[in-house]
């Protein structure tokens, strides 16, 4: 038991829960959400949380670090985080399910985004299976966005250790619907991340620091094949024959610039395009989104994206390609708009109209609430759902 609670009260009076992901120091979209869904199962459950000794090998990791060196690291207040797995390391394995046992787990979520974890996410979920908790995975991309011929195998590997799935996508519940059909699944979309918002600057001073003026559209988060990037640039460059757009790049590169900064030279765009090749620490992603208008997600393929909600959390409209769920996080018209994939033209079309048509102000009602339907408490309700479901009591 952890014997605290989030607000410094009382234990929580709910089933124990163990959370198994990486918290801090790691970086990045699945550390912040694995602390956020930890602390607000911490509402009503004592929560555990099994972390990593080691993330990634260095030599599989593209980035320059795996570690957050944000001054304001995210934490997960009423919870016992313990560093304990090694992925590759199968001897620290059994000192994690000993966690998980002395802490009476009944129910351990497991944070499925990647087969590349799946021997060490099975060997925990086995033993807690064993020691007769029941085991949720929780599935941010139920298939990887790149894979490799091992990856069918990895899949089957881990995700059969689940007795449950909870996913944030309706084509990942689909797929899952495939592969093990008479298990409990549910969808519940990616909460939105509006811990960012701290207040700490505005638009104006946002701007002047970062030299941006006119119309500013931002790309945000790890670069990658699948996003995209190419298809903005193309579509930046056709836009820009009718509105000054300027483009920000905030995200480090997980693959060759190279290919990038030749794209930006040869469509004329060196003026126009701004590129902040690095990862982007907590207290500045604040400032990229109040200097934005707008934010585009060009993306190849997805099944969600944390990006999205970042921009909601922020009231900032939202630009998405039909693919995966991301059209599910977005209210045409509303709180944004969907373009076709791989379509430069259509994006282009629609970047150009959001500024002449000056659509902000017609979205900008609909954007004060939109971060509200997408709460960590509805998480939570899912996660507890899915408990009773699997015979764990209700609250």
């Amino acid at each position: 038991m952890t014997g605290v609670a989030p607000h410094g009260g009382a234990t929580p009076g709910g089933y124990p829960i163990a959370v198994f992901g990486p918290f801090h120091p790691y970086r990045g979209g699945i550390a912040h959400h694995t602390t956020l869904l930890a602390s607000t199962l911490a509402e009503a459950h004592p929560v555990l949380g099994i972390n990593f000794t080691r993330l990634y090998p260095n030599r599989l990791f593209p980035g320059r670090t795996q570690f957050d060196d944000s001054t304001a690291p995210l934490g997960a207040p009423g919870v016992r985080i313990e560093r304990l797995v090694d992925s590759i390391g199968p001897h620290t394995w059994p000192r994690a399910a000993r966690a998980v046992r002395s802490h009476g787990t009944r129910l351990l979520v497991v944070q499925w985004w990647h087969p590349f974890f799946a021997p060490a996410c099975r060997a925990l979920a086995s033993s807690a299976r064993r020691a007769g908790a029941r085991v949720l995975f929780l599935c941010h991309n139920v298939l990887p966005h790149e894979r490799s011929h091992l990856d069918a195998a990895l899949v089957r590997l881990g995700l059969g250790a689940a007795d449950a799935f909870l996913v944030q996508s309706a084509g990942d519940l689909e797929t899952l619907a495939k592969l093990y059909p008479s298990r409990p699944r549910a969808h519940t979309p990616h909460p939105a991340y509006t811990f960012f918002a701290r207040g700490t600057t505005d638009r104006g001073r946002s701007r002047a620091v970062l030299q941006l003026d006119g119309p500013v559209v931002l790309f945000f988060g790890l670069v990658r094949a699948y996003k995209g990037l190419d298809v903005l640039l193309h579509a930046v460059a056709q836009a820009r024959e009718r509105v000054p757009i300027t483009l920000v790049v905030a995200g480090e590169f997980y693959e060759e610039r190279k290919p990038y900064d030749e794209l930006v030279r040869r469509l004329g765009l060196e003026d126009a395009v701004r590129i902040h090749d690095r990862y982007i620490p907590n207290e500045d992603v604040e400032m990229y989104f109040r200097a934005a208008d707008l934010v585009v997600l060009p993306y190849r393929s997805a099944t969600q994206s944390g990006i999205a909600q970042i921009a909601l959390g922020f009231e900032i409209p939202v630009i998405v390609t039909r693919t995966g769920g991301l059209p599910e996080v977005i209210r045409e018209g509303e709180t944004g708009f969907v373009v076709p994939p791989e379509n430069p033209a259509a994006l282009a079309t629609a970047l150009a109209d959001f500024f002449i048509q000056d659509r902000v102000a017609r979205l900008r009602p609909h954007l004060r609430d939109a971060a509200d339907a997408f709460s960590w408490a509805t998480m939570r309700r899912s996660v507890e759902q899915l408990g009773t479901t699997l015979g764990l009591p209700s609250l």
